[in-house]
């Protein structure tokens, strides 16, 4: 039972203590006991105010390991662009027919690529895709003229990641069948790039606290020192 997985999580951990990345990762990877391939998940609360817009974390990061998730990616494209989509493993690709599809509300991908000239139509779409995260935007690299990068990107687990109002930024970065050493890595890279992302302008403390835990499991405090 879950409840009884959970006690017996805290008993291998102190939830007064922040542990060192390494050891926070064998904790948590030791506690993945489900009968499904969980999900690791790193939170990092940091001391920014999404509603200013010089201070809205967000971007992609591109993980060594990639995630473990298997997305689906739709393309807005024609033509020659919609054949380099198709040969990089797109699931989706159209342009008025997409758009008809996903007014219908048929959106089954994780991931939406447009071309520069395809903006127009998949503008139609940007109030139902904008707030599931989906609307393909420049700056996570979604609106492209290199469509077969940018779906071989996203087929490998690149993450998008964007803070939420409470300051909170987290991702999926790992499967618990990775190992420990694999799992680390994409952590690494992910946390560098948050640090990476801080604002010029921000006064005081960016990151307050880090933790990470599997889909059913506890969550395991960072110790903020040992990520330097």
């Amino acid at each position: 039972m879950a409840g009884k997985r959970i006690v017996n999580a805290y008993k291998t951990l102190d939830k007064n203590k922040e542990y060192a990345l390494k050891e926070a990762i064998e904790i948590v990877k030791n506690n993945a006991t489900a009968k499904f391939d969980e999900t690791i998940d790193l939170a990092i609360n940091l001391g920014v105010d999404p509603k200013y817009a010089d201070q809205m974390i967000r971007g992609v990061c591109s993980l060594p390991h990639g995630n473990g998730k298997k997305v689906r990616v739709a393309v807005f494209a024609q033509g020659e662009k919609a054949d380099e989509a198709k040969a990089a493993g797109a699931d989706v690709i159209g342009a008025e027919n997409l758009v008809d599809s996903i007014l219908a509300g048929k959106i089954d991908f994780d991931r939406c690529i447009a071309t520069p000239d395809m903006m127009g139509i998949a503008g139609r779409v940007a109030r139902v895709l904008g707030p599931k995260g989906l609307m393909p935007n420049p700056k996570l690299g979604t609106v492209t003229a290199d469509v077969k990068t940018a779906v071989e990107k996203a087929k490998a687990g690149e993450v998008q990641f964007r803070v939420e109002k409470n300051g909170i930024v987290h991702a999926g970065i790992a499967k618990a069948s990775f190992t420990a050493d694999q799992i680390y890595d994409n952590a690494k890279i992910f946390i560098d790039t948050i640090i990476k992302a801080k604002p010029q302008s921000l006064k005081g403390t960016y990151m307050k606290k880090v933790s990470i835990s599997s889909t059913m499991g506890v969550g395991v405090k960072v110790d903020l020192n040992t990520l330097n």
